[in-house]
């Protein structure tokens, strides 16, 4: 009895330490197998104000409008058709798991052909398709575009991408995707930053409350990513599941670096460390500047004006300073690199030459 009394007092102090400061499970885990599917469709946009496809360069455009409207008893095929106002388009979507027949889906549209935009738009109805070939939903409806282009005789604004839209709950789902969530079986949460103290972090909050609550371990670790659980007899996968997603965990992550050399962007972990280095850093400027000479020949001669180049060359070299750069914690490290007077981009070949000496103690990510 004292035994099981200090292990439930071990357990509360260990959700209660959580619970100040930590991620909910559901946050930085995924449920194994619990994923999206995608859906695409080949389909026609109709009611275009002059801004679809030209028939004679899209030739797909031209041959589906054929076929749809010999489906519908309207042959088009002996004669030549100059509409402006269809739109060849591909049509995408993301089906969310466990979905039902007869739910619906935003999708999205992008024009295939050479329409210049899709405003006031309708799609025709769509199958959609997974990687299987089987049709799972349906797509039809108004399009919402966002972006516009105006185009003048002298100008052209544009705005957005008016060649992409999306249909808000334009698919119908006609088919439930296979697969179920069932209350048997491993279930398996997988971690969306691995790590190794994470995991023993998960592992003991999950089975401190399942100790507590249902008098049983649920949880344990595969690797340093996935945690397998064990469901109480009792209780149904989707709760057991709803009542550990609230669970607090304290996360942990290696040491990081990432650079961003197009932007200048310098993101710095807090457990970077840096051994004791001497930096300094010196900007040489070099301009170029070019002024030519106009030569005038003299009045009634029958001399040619010529231009004379002028080039100037400059050259400045700020001073160097050098600092000693020791750093114990993120806040010492943002410290020394600003005393010496840097930019984003001297920051990155600092970091850079610092991570080649073997003074950076942690993972330098260049993107």
């Amino acid at each position: 009895m004292i035994a099981r009394l200090v292990f439930v007092v071990i357990a509360m102090i260990i959700l209660a330490s959580a619970a100040m400061a930590g991620s909910r499970i559901k946050d930085i885990t995924n449920l194994q197998g619990l994923r999206e599917n995608q859906l695409v469709g080949y389909g026609l946009i109709v009611g275009l104000n002059g801004t679809g496809d030209s028939l004679r360069n899209s030739v797909f455009t031209e041959q589906s409008l054929q076929s749809m409207l010999d489906r519908m008893g309207v042959s088009v095929r002996s004669g030549a058709l100059r509409t402006r106002n269809v739109a060849a388009v591909i049509v995408t979507a993301d089906v969310p798991p466990f979905i039902g027949r007869g739910n619906r889906l935003d999708v999205t549209v992008s024009s295939l052909g050479d329409a210049t935009s899709l405003m006031g738009g309708t799609l025709v109805i769509t199958p959609l398709a997974g990687v299987d070939g089987t049709t799972y939903a349906v797509a039809q409806g108004q399009l919402a575009v966002t972006g516009f282009q105006v185009v003048g005789q002298a100008e052209t604004i544009t705005q957005g991408v008016p060649t992409a839209a999306r249909i808000p709950n334009g698919a119908l789902i006609e088919r439930e995707l296979p697969g179920k969530f069932g209350d048997s079986g491993p279930m398996v949460l997988e971690l969306k930053n691995p790590d190794f103290k994470t995991v023993i972090e998960l592992v003991d909050v999950i089975n401190a409350y399942a100790q507590q609550r249902y008098g049983m371990r649920a949880a344990t670790e595969r690797d340093y990513r996935s945690v397998a659980l064990a469901k109480p007899a009792k209780i149904s996968a989707a709760r057991f599941m709803a009542e550990i997603g609230d669970l607090a965990v304290r996360t942990d992550a290696p040491a990081r670096v990432v650079v961003d050399s197009r932007s200048g962007t310098v993101v710095i972990g807090q457990d970077v460390q840096i051994s004791t280095v001497a930096v300094t850093h010196g900007n040489l400027t070099v301009r170029v500047t070019e002024s030519p000479n106009v030569s005038q020949p003299l009045p009634f001669s029958n001399g040619e004006t010529v231009a004379t180049p002028k080039t100037q060359i400059g050259i400045e070299q700020e001073n160097g300073n050098i600092a000693i750069v020791g750093a114990t914690s993120l806040r010492q490290l943002v410290r020394g690199l600003n005393q010496i007077g840097l930019k984003p981009q001297g920051i990155i070949a600092i970091l850079q030459a610092i991570k080649t000496a073997g003074a950076l103690q942690a993972d330098l990510v260049v993107q």
